[in-house]
């Protein structure tokens, strides 16, 4: 990801030092773990603990290329500082021993990175659905107008997929809090199970129950998924920021600061920037997850398609995921809601929301729906058609008005009456999480 969508703790993570210093942890719990089963002293294992450092990302690159292998190159870089103990280091492990299981660690750190996000995306919204809860808007389905909603029970929706969207990624990201010591094929023929067992305890993982030469990847091609589902969250709510933002609508805008400019040519343009932003990198981060779901199907017990790949997929998503979170939460914040122009909006639409108010008055009537039905669009398309009130067309045709009490279709509040059970299940959903944040 470069360097414009990528913040510092989550850059840090990916970042070749840490990668390193996550390798070097892994190779040292595995020595602990030959050091419990008995296989090298444990006078050897302290020395190499006392005397390993991590090594530069210039040294290992250097090194490598000659070995033309990044782990061997690493390795022979350690070594360099362990003294005649270094024979021990990288005793009975394959690369992917090492990648993998650093790999798990990197991700465990990562995804904690997420969650918190968030968790702050999630608040925001909460918030601005409380503030709005009653702010009368339209809704809309296929792009034309429906019956009124109100803003905060959109928000609140929002709030609610997030929150499927955090359960999702815990899940993802607990299915691999795990490693593996098993060697080339998966058999442990260089290194005991009980070696695993201690390594993965110490770097606070589980063992992986079957491995091949790798973990399999239908555990991280499940991981890029859900990466690309929060992504594409983020693009559903920051697409709907953009169709408010149109002029012709004009519902909401974006914070615009001190200072910015729209556009480079039209001084008068307060463009949904941040919002276009995220809907395009949400792009990525789903073609992102093909890739995952490409890596699963390898050769036998591992071939190295994956791993090329897996560089560039695995630290982006996490980087593009995290802005987006971050940008996601300042745009709700700072997001500029028009009220005034809401309720323009809502009457704009000559009364023909209330159709189906009207339909189902006059089945309750004792008219045949589809004759109601016929009866309400008649008037509904002339309404459209002549830019004419629909109430009076409908109180002038006697074939409808002499059935129903128009006062009762035309409530407007009849539309929100059930607002309050959505907030209700919204404010329970956060006392759990708070509650379960202080368990």
């Amino acid at each position: 990801m470069i360097s414009r969508y990528a913040r510092p703790a989550m850059s840090h993570i990916w970042s070749d030092g840490e990668k390193l210093r996550r390798w070097l942890e892994v190779e040292l719990a595995a020595l602990e773990g030959w050091a419990e089963y008995g296989a090298i002293p444990r006078e050897a294992v302290d020395a190499i603990r006392e005397r390993a450092v991590v090594p530069t990302p210039a040294r290992v690159a250097e090194i490598e290329l000659e070995t033309n292998h990044d782990v061997a190159a690493f390795v022979d870089a350690v070594s360099e500082g362990l003294g005649e103990e270094g024979r021990y280091f990288h005793y009975g492990l394959t690369s992917s021993d090492v990648l993998d299981t650093a790999l798990s660690l990197a991700i465990q750190d990562a995804g904690a990175l997420l969650v918190e996000g968030l968790d702050r995306t999630f608040m925001a919204v909460v918030a601005r659905a409380e503030e709005h809860r009653e702010t009368i808007c339209m809704g809309r389905t296929h792009g034309i107008h429906a019956e009124p909603t109100t803003f905060g029970l959109k928000l609140a929706g929002w709030a609610f997929a997030l929150d499927r969207d955090r359960e999702r990624l815990s899940r993802a990201i607990e299915g691999l809090r795990v490693g593996k010591l098993s060697g080339a094929v998966g058999t442990y023929a260089a290194a005991d199970p009980e070696v695993e067992r201690v390594a993965c305890e110490r770097l606070g993982l589980e063992p992986a129950p079957s491995s091949t030469q790798i973990l399999q990847r239908d555990r991280h091609a499940e991981l890029l998924t859900t990466l690309a589902i929060v992504a594409s969250s983020i693009d559903r709510f920051a697409t709907e920021i953009r169709h408010l933002a149109r002029t012709e609508v004009r519902e909401v805008e974006e914070p615009f600061g001190r200072g910015q400019k729209g556009s480079s040519a039209m001084p008068h343009k307060r463009n949904p920037i941040t919002a276009e932003r995220l809907c395009g990198i949400a792009r990525v981060v789903r073609g992102n997850a093909l890739v995952g779901l490409e890596n699963v199907a390898l050769w036998h017990e591992r071939d190295i398609s994956h791993s090329s790949a897996e560089r560039i997929v695995i630290p982006d998503s996490f980087l593009a995921v995290d802005y987006m979170l971050d940008r996601f939460a300042w745009l709700v914040d700072g997001l500029v809601v028009h009220e005034s122009r809401m309720r323009e909006n809502v009457e704009s639409s000559l009364g023909l929301v209330y159709s189906q108010r009207l339909l189902l008055a006059l089945v309750d009537s004792g008219l045949v729906r589809d004759e109601a039905y016929r009866l309400v669009q008649r008037s509904a398309l002339r309404a459209w058609d002549e830019q004419i009130g629909f109430r009076g067309l409908v109180e002038a045709d006697a074939e409808i008005s002499s059935r129903v009490d128009l006062d009762s279709v035309f409530d407007e509040n009849a539309f929100v009456a059930h607002v309050d059970t959505v907030f209700e299940r919204l404010r329970a959903l956060v006392a759990l999480r708070k509650e379960g944040a202080h368990v």
